[in-house]
């Protein structure tokens, strides 16, 4: 009774939905390896099944207006705490994804991460799926491959030195133009809105290094369900969650 309840409960959240529902949403897919382990199968059937949730999530952000959205799909640390042979199955997976998305033509797709430490092959099929769509005026969605936090500060703080040391500023003259303009400017996201909204799935309660500095001033929601298992009532619940607070912006 309740599963057939659902979508006249979503339709009904969807025309209550206030106007200031968050332009850029940031979310975590996280919980695809204990999804797996819980429903007796092995670790690449449970990404697939995260994977396959992904388009469904972009329509929902659709639905709402949303107008940018980055999905977290792999952190620079898996690339050395797994089996090689597993983070070569989740980049298959990963990159195919994203070819499907591509083909649809209906968002925006941009690639965000370092991508100098994936296999050539897989950051020339991320490069290209954002080729194929750059003319697309649907949402934008950021395809966080590999992405770190920390990893992302301190490419942007050496892009920032490059881009000066080319043009011959001194290290004095550079101490005394530098701010947190300039190293945003030069961040993966740059020109983007910060993310008004970040969600995590699996019940884990943390950032581990999610957008470190463009959530600064972010509101968060962690829903228990593991990433195969969200639903767009969750999802729904999360932005109605978002309208209903009362942002500080930080303070």
């Amino acid at each position: 009774m309740r599963r057939a309840l659902y979508p006249l409960y979503e339709q009904r959240m969807l025309r209550t939905m206030p106007a200031n529902v968050p332009q850029h949403v940031g979310i975590m897919l996280d919980g695809n390896r204990r999804w797996a382990k819980a429903v007796g199968r092995d670790t690449a059937h449970g990404h697939r099944a995260g994977a396959a949730n992904i388009e469904p999530l972009l329509g929902w952000c659709d639905d709402v207006g949303i107008e940018v959205v980055t999905l977290w799909l792999l952190s620079t640390d898996n690339l050395d705490g797994r089996d090689p042979k597993e983070v070569a199955a989740i980049l298959e997976i990963i990159t195919d994804a994203v070819d499907s998305l591509a083909d649809q033509r209906r968002w925006r797709l941009n690639p965000v991460g370092a991508l100098d430490l994936l296999p050539a092959s897989v950051a020339e099929r991320l490069k290209y799926a954002a080729e194929r769509t750059s003319d697309v005026e649907g949402m934008l969605v950021n395809v966080a491959v590999p992405y770190g936090g920390r990893q992302e500060i301190a490419d942007a703080v050496r892009s920032l030195l490059q881009e000066h040391a080319a043009k011959g500023t001194s290290l004095e003259e550079l101490a005394g133009l530098i701010d947190v303009e300039h190293i945003a400017d030069h961040l993966y996201t740059r020109g983007q809105p910060d993310p008004d909204l970040v969600i995590r799935t699996s019940g884990e309660q943390r950032l581990g290094g999610f957008l470190l500095w463009q959530s600064a001033k972010s509101e968060f929601y962690f829903c228990e369900a593991y990433w195969p298992d969200f639903r767009r009532v969750d999802f729904l619940r999360a932005i109605r969650a978002y309208t209903q607070r009362e942002r500080r912006l930080g303070a």
